[in-house]
């Protein structure tokens, strides 16, 4: 057996199923590497390549930067207080390009990020939300001069009443003599009950003026006039006194030029719906009322006279003695007892009375 018999057999033997050999020398071509070395350069490794990602196209910018700039024309305009411009036709036209640029950038692959923050951006500020807004602010600062024109701002400042014929205040009692005629007929009335009955008086409130409206948004240079209430220390609870004393008021309102006495509370007198009698009198029954209401007036003249007579002993529930009481402890009048008050409206201070007349003249045709 020869050398390379013995070298092969030495390899051979007990490996029944292994593969053979490679021949000495090795297989043709094959090449050995060390364990753990690199790969032969001469191999190629496939390796992913990343696609560099494009930037946004101008479409998106163009859409996010008309967004902004829309929104902060908006945020200006309110803060201005111009909720008129906001529902121009001008601003919907605005929005209208504004949601055609950002529409377009949506549908494209390289705009379609910023388009979308574009949008949110004009879904938060648009003539809708910022004009509620606006809307909301002028509601509750009462300003709404942004929202008016020259002639609106014209009519606020009329100086008489929409309606009211401004002869008629001028010829009618001025303020000054509505005051005085009240004094003198609250004075004839308290000596007269005085005289008769022993009532005692004490003055409740105090006078007031309040600007009345002139129905176009302002207010005019008229008031309504409320006299001090004067009201008696005793009640007044018989059902035959409390008649006598609306027949001795009567007699004196006639003599200051003032029509009779006229009841509200009594159905047969008023005309009123008893029903609506008991829930404001307490019953419709006058012997069984909590409140008598009388009242009379000098018309053409503004002056309105009302006599007054609360009675506790009608309440039979309580509800009446609470509502006296809480009154009482605003102005501090007698629970019950008989009480005078006189109210004018739309009068004309004598002090007001030339440059009400003056302004007129800036107004023909109103009334």
């Amino acid at each position: 057996m020869s050398d390379h018999e013995r070298q092969r057999a030495r390899y051979v033997t007990g490996t029944e199923g292994a593969p053979p050999v490679p021949p000495p020398g090795g297989y043709r071509g094959a090449r050995r590497e060390a364990f753990g070395s690199p790969p032969s350069p001469t191999a190629t490794t496939a390796v992913p390549t990343v696609e560099p990602k494009k930037p946004a196209n101008a479409l998106g910018w163009i859409a996010l930067t008309a967004s902004i700039l829309f929104a902060l024309i908006l945020l200006g305009t309110l803060i201005a207080g111009g909720t008129d411009l906001l529902y121009g036709v001008t601003m919907l036209a605005l929005q209208l390009v504004v949601v055609a640029v950002i529409a377009a950038a949506l549908f494209s692959a390289r705009g379609r990020m910023l388009g979308a923050i574009a949008l949110v951006v004009t879904l938060l500020f648009n003539v809708a939300t910022v004009g509620g807004m606006s809307a909301l602010q002028t509601s509750a600062s009462g300003n709404y001069e942004g929202t008016k024109t020259a002639a609106q701002k014209h009519a606020e400042a009329y100086p008489a009443i929409k309606g009211t014929d401004p002869q008629q205040t001028l010829s009618q009692q001025s303020l000054e003599e509505v005051r005085e005629q009240a004094e003198a007929l609250f004075a004839d009335v308290r000596a007269r009950l005085t005289e008769e009955f022993g009532y005692s008086w004490m003055p409740v409130g105090d006078e007031d003026l309040r600007p009345e409206r002139n129905g176009y948004g302002g207010e005019s240079m008229l008031v309504e006039f409320s006299t001090t209430a004067w009201a008696t220390n005793e009640p007044i609870q018989d059902y035959d006194r409390k008649l006598e004393v609306m027949a001795v008021i009567s007699e004196v309102v006639i003599e200051h030029g003032l029509w009779d006495l006229y009841s509200f509370n009594d159905p047969s007198v008023s005309g009123i719906d008893p029903a609506m009698i008991a829930k404001l009198y307490g019953s419709d029954d006058p012997r069984t009322q909590t409140t008598w209401e009388y009242y009379t007036e000098n018309y053409p003249d503004p002056l309105r006279f009302y006599a007054t007579i609360n009675d506790l002993s009608n309440d039979d529930d309580g509800g009446f003695l609470a509502a006296r009481e809480a009154q009482n402890a605003l102005t501090g009048e007698p629970l019950e007892g008989l009480q005078l008050a006189v109210i004018a409206s739309g009068v004309l201070s004598e002090a007001d009375r030339a440059e009400f007349q003056e302004k007129l003249q800036e107004y023909p045709g109103f009334e």
